[in-house]
């Protein structure tokens, strides 16, 4: 179908060809190429309308040709790429690990502002998946103490490459929530498994048939593991230290009443840029502990 030579342009062309059976939304189907093509070039998405005429090196386009097939065969694109865009940074996703959000995003960008006037801090990432929380936080604030904790070895594996490829030091422990966790830490954040078995038919199917099942869900209506956390985590906060939490959008009024039944704590729950709750932070040593808080 193609010269020798492939540009840009006509492999955009032929992957939209192959895609037309499958994703048949042509906003969605775009948005995905181009996706995979930027990612693959790792150029910006001005860059890649700027040259589209560039011919593609042919491990690139070999590369393309077998991420369109692994599209084909439903497969998130950022699976099929092999990383996914995380704050600025390409975090290596497998199926080993969830493909990280947007929204999660805005958590991390809220614990900088928050922290950005105490330096030192030892931070745990629990449940930390593919490790764009904690690596994030680390390559952010190389002044953080970085600890990376899963119940999964094998997502403990991508979590210790993405810091490696980024430079960033951090210390992994295989362990279910705080069950092998010790010590106390002045910054904990966690986006656990939290959505119900019930909203199953309602999910996307690539990400039921690929994402793995352990890092999605939770019984007790999702809520299980927040409560599993919340019995244990002032014993390993610091005085004053800070937990953060991403939380399902229908969660917000049943978790901030969990969290406030702690003693001596002051939460607050955030929405996302959408207006869903989405965040929920605890602040050991209440109103005393909120004043190192910077919003």
């Amino acid at each position: 179908m193609f010269d020798e030579q492939w540009t840009i342009q006509a492999v955009r062309d032929w992957g939209d060809w192959q895609l037309e059976p499958y994703i048949q939304d042509d906003v969605e189907r775009a948005a995905q190429l181009d996706y995979l093509l930027t990612g693959l070039m790792d150029w910006n998405y001005n860059q890649l309308a700027n040259n589209l005429n560039t011919i593609l090196e042919d491990e690139v386009k070999d590369q393309f040709i077998q991420a369109v097939k692994a599209i084909k065969q439903g497969q998130p694109v950022q699976y099929a790429l092999g990383h996914a865009a995380f704050f600025g940074r390409e975090f290596k996703v497998d199926g080993r690990v969830l493909i990280p959000r947007q929204e999660t995003e805005e958590l991390v960008d809220w614990i900088l502002r928050d922290q950005a006037k105490r330096s030192g801090l030892k931070v745990l990432d629990l449940g930390t998946g593919s490790g764009a929380i904690g690596v994030t936080l680390g390559a952010e604030r190389p002044d953080f103490d970085v600890t990376l904790s899963d119940i999964s070895a094998e997502a403990l594996e991508v979590a210790q490459e993405n810091a490696q490829t980024f430079g960033v030091p951090v210390k992994t422990i295989q362990s279910d929530l705080f069950a092998k966790i010790p010590g106390q830490y002045d910054v904990i954040v966690s986006n656990p498994p939290y959505i119900s078995e019930a909203e199953r038919p309602q999910m996307d199917a690539s990400v039921l048939a690929f994402e793995p099942a352990q890092a999605l869900f939770a019984a007790d209506e999702g809520l299980a593991l927040y409560k599993a956390i919340a019995n244990e985590l002032l014993v390993h906060l610091t005085v004053h230290g800070v937990a953060y939490f991403e939380l399902g959008y229908q969660q917000g009024a049943a978790l901030e009443t969990l969290f406030k039944a702690l003693p001596d704590v002051e939460v607050t729950l955030r929405q996302d840029m959408s207006g869903h709750d989405r965040m929920l932070r605890v602040v050991k040593g209440g109103e005393d502990g909120n004043k190192n808080m910077e919003s």
